[in-house]
């Protein structure tokens, strides 16, 4: 039996996070019932503190979200947890999300104070948390530059607290796939009280390996994963919701199982894209325009006569109607005689062999061959035989 992963999505939050992104309330509700449409197990609101229209937003989709968790942000201080606690009100299932930064970094550079204040200090917005509601996740900022050491003894002191899940977010995208999977196995097998709550990632993009970074630190012993609609994020962005989904889809091997409906992936990234008007990149694993496009006229003529010998997954199971086979200069007679067959014409061998010609030279101008050039081809080819007809009479 597969073991269950929680797929925590933060598109509203740390999705948003990014320049000339802003989602107002009614967006942020739509995308939320899309989200839970999908699948997810935690919608991460927004940041209630953070101003006035992101506590409403927070606010709505706590009380219109009706089956999966709706966590708010705080940092670890007290009003910010109060905030939070305030905005999650009509949660059916709400959560909050407190922490505060654990590296070297964090501890001397941004917050200037000591390795013990910080124990304390996290265990204090635990405890202060759990007086509000009964899940409660803590964040380990930067803990992907942090001491394993130091780093455990947090967790440990956030257990005590009350803490029901145990993020482990490497906020710079620094680590490697090898060093982040070490590390939540290290918490999994170091940690006092660990099996009290649940290990989960929270990776982004700087060196484009959140993705693997995610799915190693599930190997390794995380049961949730903090990611987004279309990677979208801070700086590089976040782990791809998508992307680990369909991993775990396709490496069954693996043992792991998410509660996500894969055939809505296409229609939502849409979504996510359009209200917040960042296009997706066209070669984007999953959701990209040409994920399952097709002009080279090798790898056509193997879609055509065998779907998978050049895709491992079916357009279908992330809401994709169909294979694209997309005619251009490299593209061969098999898949010029493919289209014309869609568009109803069965050609003769040497009917394809004249019109690949003329192909070819419509193809070196344009990037890309549509269906009206191919119309224009053949019905200059039937003119030219009538043509030769009459003259022959």
């Amino acid at each position: 039996m597969a073991i269950p992963v929680h797929i925590f999505d933060t598109t509203l939050r740390d999705g948003e996070q990014v320049p000339g992104c802003k989602l107002n309330t009614a967006q942020k509700i739509e995308i939320a019932h899309a989200l839970e449409a999908l699948g997810v197990d935690i919608i991460e609101a927004g940041f209630p503190i953070s101003s006035p229209g992101d506590f409403e937003s927070v606010q709505q989709v706590a009380r219109t979200v009706k089956h999966a968790t709706v966590c708010g942000l705080s940092r670890a201080v007290e009003k910010d947890i109060k905030v939070a606690a305030e905005s999650l009100v009509g949660a059916k299932r709400p959560r909050i999300h407190t922490g505060i930064g654990v590296s070297e970094m964090h501890i001397r550079y941004k917050l200037r104070t000591t390795p013990e204040d910080i124990i304390h200090r996290a265990a204090a917005a635990v405890k202060y948390a759990k007086s509000f509601v009964e899940d409660v996740e803590f964040y380990a900022e930067d803990a992907g530059r942090a001491d394993n050491e130091f780093l455990a003894r947090v967790l440990e002191a956030a257990i005590q607290a009350g803490a029901t899940v145990l993020n482990i977010p490497d906020t710079t995208g620094y680590c490697l796939p090898e060093q982040y999977g070490e590390k939540i196995r290290y918490l999994a097998e170091n940690v006092r009280g660990i099996e009290k709550a649940i290990l989960s990632t929270h990776c982004h993009n700087d060196l484009g390996l959140a993705t693997a970074n995610s799915i190693y630190g599930v190997i390794n012993g995380a049961r949730q994963i903090e990611c987004t609609i279309n990677g979208t994020g801070e700086r590089a962005g976040n782990t791809s919701l998508e992307e680990v989904v369909m991993i775990l889809r396709q490496h069954a091997e693996l043992g792991f199982s998410t509660g996500i409906n894969t055939r809505l992936l296409n229609p939502v990234s849409h979504l996510v894209s359009d209200r917040m008007g960042v296009p997706v990149q066209p070669n984007k694993a999953i959701v990209g325009a040409n994920a399952f496009a097709h002009s080279s006229g090798i790898h056509q003529d193997g879609v055509i006569k065998k779907r998978e010998t050049y895709e491992i997954i079916d357009p279908l199971e992330v809401g994709v109607d169909h294979s694209s086979i997309i005619l251009t200069a490299r593209s061969g007679r098999a898949a010029l005689a493919y289209r014309y067959k869609c568009l109803g014409f069965d050609l003769t061998k040497d009917e394809l062999d004249e019109i690949y010609a003329s192909f070819l030279e419509v193809a070196d101008r344009k990037k890309e061959v549509q269906d009206d050039d191919l119309q224009f081809i053949v019905s200059e080819l039937r003119n030219s035989q009538h043509s030769d007809k009459i003259a022959a009479a």
